[in-house]
């Protein structure tokens, strides 16, 4: 009987393009599920761009603030559930981008810096640009093999949500009576909303909590859910306050991570160093 070349080829090709389809029809629902909070966390933020259009700030900014929970609430998930998966690291980084960049930006541009015009537009426009570097370059750093263990306890500059939360403060203190429109402190904004955008692409080390054990000795369950409980309910209770407060002692322990970042790398270092001298063999 005789073969033809090219009929084979295609029937491989055929049988090669079913099988991917096979494998593609059945999806785990374990990576269903985190992909599906980042969807919530993405529509919410969306909503606060709505609310902010139609001066319900404070719901605008309650609606970031949910889509920092839930954005915070997909990854453990995803990593508790073994769901990781490529297409949900891409989702979660644009739905970042418009939660954390374009959102803020835009709701601390029509609370505040509308008022100056062009230049307020512009420094708004600083901030959700600055968030999408940062996520760009936090996507290429996870890829680093090189990068030390130690280096997973700090980010490289704010990470997003942070990066939002530290906008949104003078929109708390407006909130709190403390300032009297934010169109009237606009001069005031302007600055401290550059400098929040200047540190989401800096190279200052902060603070990770993604790192945290997930476990913990017996005796701490108690006293952790009482603390938590307890700041859940001051937060629902007093929000803006809460929130005033955590973006200062976010401010407040930038320097604290900076002189842990440089003790853990001159450890490191001075490992480094050691080492070569150690796997010397004696003559």
């Amino acid at each position: 009987m005789t073969n033809f070349p090219g009929l084979e080829d295609e029937n491989i090709d055929r049988s090669r393009r079913e099988q991917r389809l096979r494998r593609f029809k059945q999806v785990p629902i374990r990576i269903l599920v985190p992909n599906l909070i980042t969807l919530l966390a993405l529509c919410s933020g969306v909503t606060a761009i709505r609310l902010g259009m139609e001066g319900r700030y404070e719901l605008a900014v309650g609606a970031v603030i949910l889509a920092i929970v839930l954005d915070a609430i997909d990854g453990r998930l995803a990593r508790f559930l073994k769901g990781t998966s490529r297409f949900g690291a891409e989702l979660d980084s644009l739905a970042d981008f418009v939660n954390f960049g374009v959102a803020p930006a835009i709701l601390i541009y029509l609370w505040s810096l509308n008022s100056l015009k062009s230049l307020g537009w512009l420094v708004a426009l600083c901030l959700a640009i600055c968030c999408a570097l940062r996520l760009a370059r936090f996507n290429v750093a996870i890829d680093d093999p090189d990068k030390p263990a130690w280096m997973m306890n700090f980010f490289t500059g704010a990470p997003a949500p942070a990066g939002a939360g530290l906008a949104m403060a003078p929109m708390y203190l407006g909130f709190l009576g403390l300032v009297p429109d934010g169109h009237e402190v606009a001069w005031l904004v302007l600055p401290y909303i550059a400098a929040v955008a200047l540190l989401m692409v800096s190279r200052v080390p902060t603070f990770s909590a993604k790192t945290l054990g997930s476990r913990i000795s017996r005796d701490l369950v108690l006293p952790l859910l009482g603390v938590a409980a307890l700041a859940i309910v001051s937060l629902i209770a007093f929000t803006w306050e809460m929130l005033t407060a955590m973006s200062l002692l976010y401010i407040a322990l930038l320097p604290v991570g900076i002189r842990s970042y440089r003790r853990h790398k001159a450890e490191y270092e001075k490992r480094q160093t050691e080492a070569p001298d150690e796997q010397v063999p004696a003559s």
